[in-house]
């Protein structure tokens, strides 16, 4: 097969990756966005990410970039799509490989550094026009995002250790995107193995709700012994 592509024109291209930080709280989703302080698109919002550099692998590129730019470290990365549009970027061809976490937001301390100079927590509902494709970056995301939450234990890294009922409902009804009956979401509940605790919540106007907290352990001889899924 020939390659009509001139040689000096085949590594005309860069690589860089984004990283997509989401929080779940009082029953919004939210991802975490950094303000660029440099051309081009100075002063939009963005997802935190950066070219990664010659001899970096992914994973480690991922952890310094999200690192430079938020401060967050320790979390776990997953891998999203890959996004090469020719013109996604206004100086050159740059293909971009997109990383997300699931995050609890109180135990996560965000700071903007490098050539960021703000940084936000935002609702999904509520985002503007982002720079470059980062809209499709983070739409395209949020949908992967949801296929993971019905067939892996993930939602569990975005809600509290100790969580009620209402809370996982919430989370359901993000997946799903529609409002799901009270009595009914929790009958279908009955195959996923949770623990419900001696403890309720403290510190609400409302009557305390009781806790729950997800058996992993019940969960792994589960998912040994046949396929499971988070779906209601």
């Amino acid at each position: 097969m020939t390659n009509n592509v001139e040689p000096s024109n085949l590594f005309s291209y860069s690589f860089s990756l984004d990283c997509l930080i989401f929080a779940f709280v009082e029953g919004k989703m939210k991802v975490l966005l950094i303000k660029r302080n440099v051309e081009p698109f100075k002063n939009y919002w963005a997802i935190p990410g950066d070219l990664i550099l010659p001899d970096e692998d992914l994973g480690v590129a991922a952890e310094r970039i999200l690192f430079e730019l938020t401060n967050i470290s320790g979390v776990a990365l997953h891998q999203s799509q890959t996004f090469g549009h020719p013109k996604r970027h206004p100086q050159g061809r740059v293909i971009t490989s997109a990383y997300f976490a699931l995050v609890r937001i109180n135990e996560v301390q965000v700071k903007a550094s490098s050539w960021a100079n703000d940084i936000k927590w935002v609702d999904l509902e509520t985002i503007d026009d982002l720079a470059f494709d980062h809209n499709l970056i983070l739409d395209s995301t949020v949908e992967i995002l949801k296929q993971k939450l019905i067939n892996e234990p993930v939602a569990f890294d975005l809600l509290p250790q100790k969580f009620t009922l209402n809370e996982l409902h919430q989370l359901y009804e993000f997946v799903y995107n529609t409002e799901l009956d009270k009595a009914n979401f929790r009958k279908r509940l009955k195959h996923i193995p949770l623990i419900q605790l001696s403890e309720k919540q403290i510190g609400v106007k409302h009557r305390p709700a009781s806790l729950f907290k997800f058996d992993f352990e019940a969960y792994n001889k589960m998912v040994i012994n046949s396929f499971f899924n988070f779906k209601i």
